[in-house]
């Protein structure tokens, strides 16, 4: 390497390091803090709303509805998208949801609604007959999304548990 080859990348060096000091000084006060603390996933609802018997050659089906509140914890406000998100029963994966884009303004919440048909097969039948007949069964969203932070980027979260819990509600089968 040359010596011109080397003062040039000094020159760059310095350069960026005064360019990056630069704009940490213009940063707004609540952005120089902490990282971007991650959203929080609240399950307001889980809700199974019906069930398509096998018939005909066709598979069964169950319909559920979700609604999850999402909490920015952050001084700025946020867009979140892309979310590819696993619904799992008793630990097993039964269905892949999609959540809208949600813009969440700074320390706000917004309610996410998804609808979900699930096929039915012999493991995923037995726990949602239990969810029928009024019984709990636990229940976990799993999933990632990116956040749009303007000029800071769009950083992905995850994969991470978004929420958990015991899904049950008033039995809709009398048997």
């Amino acid at each position: 390497m040359n010596r011109s080859s080397f003062v040039g990348f000094g020159q760059r060096a310095a350069l960026l390091a005064g360019l990056g000091a630069a704009l940490t000084a213009c940063a707004p006060a609540q952005l120089s803090g902490p990282a971007v603390q991650v959203p929080t996933f609240e399950t307001r609802s889980v809700r199974l709303s019906g069930i398509t018997l096998p018939q005909g050659g066709q598979s069964g089906t169950a319909q559920l509805q979700l609604a999850v509140q999402v909490q920015n914890p952050n001084a700025f406000p946020l867009r979140l998208r892309s979310f590819d998100t696993d619904l799992y029963l008793t630990g097993q994966p039964v269905a892949h949801l999609t959540l809208p884009d949600v813009a969440l303004p700074a320390h706000g919440s917004a309610l996410q609604s998804a609808q979900a048909s699930v096929p039915l097969n012999l493991n995923v039948a037995s726990e949602l007959l239990k969810v029928a007949r009024g019984q709990g069964v636990p229940y976990r969203l799993d999933g990632t999304f990116t956040a749009d932070l303007g000029v800071l980027g769009t950083p992905t979260f995850g994969p991470l548990t978004l929420t958990q819990g015991q899904w049950q509600q008033p039995a809709i089968l009398p048997f």
